[in-house]
């Protein structure tokens, strides 16, 4: 297994909100662990939540017992953390609001388990790109409600909006899922800053036609500062089938 992770300010930015981690070697009961954290807030609110939410997920999730189910391992771990962080923005007001969205990914056995909370996303890319996570967004709701159509004005301009953080409220619902990889794909999560910036078919041709992981991390946060910049730029590429890894 090999995976690389990169994050970028952006062209826009005065400082990176954005946390990620990736570790192909077990992080409590986990086989390897990806994650990518996307703070919201005031400035320094936005950098402390998605940094406590991974400090804090790591440290939960290596003090469970090794024999802890994956999915439960994360779910309580999210949970905790969520708790946590909640409590954190009652204690001072620079930090009243914030919260992280947060993609989280475990690979083992051809089964990929994936959770989410907000707009960061996780992909699947073989010959096809495909959105494995669902967006917690204002625009997304409205568009399964039929309220809004995609990629209309409306929808650009409402896309910031997400419904769900993690430290946002005392609970919080964290999605799950599971998917079979043939052993020809990579996976790839990544923040906003990315997906909006980079169309999903030239991520994935870039992803395809790059010689490596670390050259397709290197020209997706290229082309997403190209294009504008407009955000943080975060993402961990992953290569099941390939050894090594480029620390994050």
């Amino acid at each position: 297994m090999q995976a690389v992770g990169k994050t970028d300010q952006g062209m826009i930015r005065r400082m990176n909100q954005d946390s990620i981690f990736a570790s192909t070697t077990p992080v409590g009961p986990l086989p390897n662990l990806f994650l990518v954290a996307d703070g919201m807030g005031g400035e320094n609110a936005g950098d402390y939540a998605s940094r406590f939410l991974v400090q804090h997920l790591l440290g939960h999730l290596k003090s469970q017992p090794f024999q802890t189910p994956q999915v439960r391992a994360l779910k309580e771990g999210i949970q905790a953390v969520n708790r946590m962080l909640y409590e954190k923005s009652l204690e001072e007001e620079s930090f009243q609001g914030m919260g992280t969205t947060l993609v989280a990914a475990v690979f083992q056995q051809g089964k990929l388990h994936v959770a989410n909370v907000g707009d960061s996303r996780l992909y699947v890319i073989g010959n096809e790109i495909a959105q494995i996570t669902r967006d917690h967004s204002y625009v997304e709701e409205m568009v399964a409600q039929g309220r809004m159509r995609r990629q209309s004005e409306d929808y650009r301009r409402n896309k910031h909006i997400i419904t769900r953080a993690v430290g946002a409220a005392a609970t919080v619902q964290t999605d799950f899922f599971e998917v079979t990889l043939s052993g020809e794909e990579v996976f790839l999560l990544c923040s906003d800053g990315l997906y909006n910036m980079v169309e999903e078919k030239s991520i994935q041709k870039i992803v395809k036609n790059a010689p490596s992981l670390e050259v397709a991390a290197r020209i997706l946060i290229d082309r997403a500062n190209n294009n504008g910049g407009l955000d943080n730029i975060s993402l961990v590429l992953v290569n099941p089938r390939e050894k090594g890894v480029k620390p994050c």
